[in-house]
């Protein structure tokens, strides 16, 4: 159960939020919203795979 609700969520930001990624964006330069975003992703993602 858990699983597929933190697999909705990845889908869901996969949407939404932008793709640090694909702009580039130099991580060492990154703001702090940006930093934010970045983690919740990776929170997701890796918690879906799971």
């Amino acid at each position: 159960m858990k699983k597929q609700v933190f697999k909705i969520i990845a889908k869901v930001n996969k949407v939404i939020l932008p793709s640090f990624t694909k702009k580039r964006l130099d991580i060492s330069k990154a703001s702090k919203s940006q930093l934010a975003i970045i983690g919740w992703r990776a929170f997701i993602t890796k918690n879906s795979l799971n």
